[in-house]
């Protein structure tokens, strides 16, 4: 697999850096390329929350630092590492540098299909 393999936007579940582990939140997560072939990174979590991020694909391992203000326009920062099953699956996992430090969080990424008819 090639990082241009993962360019296109993802349907994600996943669960938040706590005790739960269960999904407690839905998003669209796009990746897209820069002029060096360096990953950028959007998420739309729950249709309010916006995030962003920057990262590199290295033998099916996809790392993105990201960021995203927060309550009282606070900035959270933090990283996630998703396992690239296929170009249509990655599996990942997250830590914020404030979140709980025993937990992780985690997200299912599957691609979404274009709408478009060729």
């Amino acid at each position: 697999m090639i990082v241009q393999d993962l360019i296109g936007n993802y349907s994600i579940s996943g669960s938040n850096q706590d005790e739960t582990n269960h999904a407690t939140y839905k998003g669209v997560l796009s990746l897209s390329l820069d002029e060096n072939n360096r990953i950028i990174a959007q998420w739309l979590i729950n249709n309010t929350q916006q995030q962003k991020g920057y990262g590199f694909f290295k033998d099916n391992i996809l790392v993105i630092n990201f960021s995203y203000k927060g309550d009282e326009n606070k900035t959270y920062k933090g990283v996630a590492v998703y396992k690239c099953i296929t170009k249509d699956i990655l599996e990942g996992f997250w830590s914020e540098k404030h979140g709980n430090p025993l937990y992780l969080g985690t997200e299912h990424c599957l691609r979404m299909k274009s709408s478009h008819l060729n």
